[in-house]
């Protein structure tokens, strides 16, 4: 995907870093392995899992890298597709700490009225105390509110709902797209790059369809998604920076990881999806490419491109997994039709 944004990331890990005080790395890391056990069985919608401040600085420091990058990447792959779009007002659904409100800050900078709804209000009042850091993020609403069939949303730009889906019923989840087609220009969508995830995508990808939406990204169209189920899963993934606290609390060695994530995004907007999207990490060999792309028919397929395309395979060696395909440089400008003039 796009390359991350490095001073909203290291603004972030630097406000993780003041929340994380006073905990001891040993007592964050066993918070984080609870929170993990929890996330992993069968989540009620109506008691958060995240009780107090300790397992929200825990949380925070364990899961907000990774989620701003994530969402980032989503929100990057939107903007592409509406280029001379920005939203004025953001709702956060589910937002938590708010690392989607960092990543759509980091997307579109300025400022614009930003809702975050969470049920937890320990996470709420550790994204407040973070948020202070960025000065886009300083008038922020923070409301508690129960994320489910009883969710109100007034009228807004845009919406997110990342890594939420997975801690609802089904029920719910109908309920909550339902609640947030109705209220939104534009939805960014993120979960779990596994099987599951997707599934929960391509569910929230029907019903925002339905609702006469339009996909921006991944997918460079609004027909079916041409994967056949149960066979495999479109996922991307992003690079994530690890600071030394965050290795410690997780129990890592390298310097980085790569956050695995599915998304949708869709809008009511006008709008220019990629003619390909590169769905596999690219393979380079000696004098090719191969990239195995969604295009527009919609179809799957892979293409080689080689030497022989010059620029074009320059532009390929440098295409990472995500990327829109080809790079807007190099594609074709529309000739715009004619009409004819009738004779004399």
């Amino acid at each position: 995907m796009n390359a991350p944004a490095l001073p909203a990331a290291e603004t972030l890990r630097s406000a993780l870093a003041t929340l994380l005080d006073g905990l001891p790395p040993r007592q964050a890391a066993q918070a984080v392995d609870r929170l993990i056990a929890s996330y992993r069985g069968a989540t009620p919608t109506d008691a958060p899992i995240l009780r107090d401040r300790a397992d929200v600085a825990a949380y925070a420091a364990y899961r907000m890298p990774a989620t701003f990058e994530a969402v980032h990447a989503a929100l990057e792959a939107f903007a592409e597709a509406v280029p001379e779009w920005a939203p004025g007002s953001h709702a956060d659904v589910g937002g938590g700490t708010g690392a989607a409100t960092w990543a759509v800050s980091a997307t579109w900078p300025g400022e614009r009225g930003v809702t975050v709804l969470d049920w937890a209000e320990p996470a709420l009042a550790a994204g407040r105390e973070i948020a202070a850091a960025n000065p886009a993020l300083r008038e922020v609403r923070w409301q508690r509110a129960r994320i489910g069939p009883s969710l109100a949303l007034d009228p807004t730009d845009l919406v997110t709902v990342s890594y939420v889906l997975n801690e609802l019923t089904a029920a719910d989840r109908t309920a909550l797209l339902d609640t947030v087609a109705s209220a939104a220009q534009a939805v960014v969508i993120v979960e779990p790059g596994t099987p599951d995830g997707y599934a929960r995508v391509i569910e929230a990808r029907d019903r925002l369809v339905a609702a006469g939406f339009r996909i921006a990204a991944p997918c460079p169209h609004s027909a079916a998604c041409p994967i056949v189920p149960g066979t495999d899963w479109c996922h991307f993934a992003a690079r994530v920076s690890r600071s030394s606290l965050h290795r410690q609390i997780k129990g890592g060695s390298l310097p980085y990881e790569d956050e695995k994530f599915s998304y949708v995004a869709a809008t009511r907007l006008p709008v220019t999806p990629a003619p390909a999207r590169v769905v596999r990490k690219p393979q380079i060999r000696k004098g090719q490419v191969l990239l195995d792309l969604c295009e527009t028919e919609p179809a799957l397929r892979r293409t080689t491109v080689t030497k022989r395309h010059g620029a074009l395979y320059r532009a390929a060696r440098d295409t990472d997994w995500g990327d829109a395909w080809p790079p807007a440089e190099d594609r074709e400008p529309e000739v715009p039709e004619v009409p004819e003039v009738p004779e004399v």
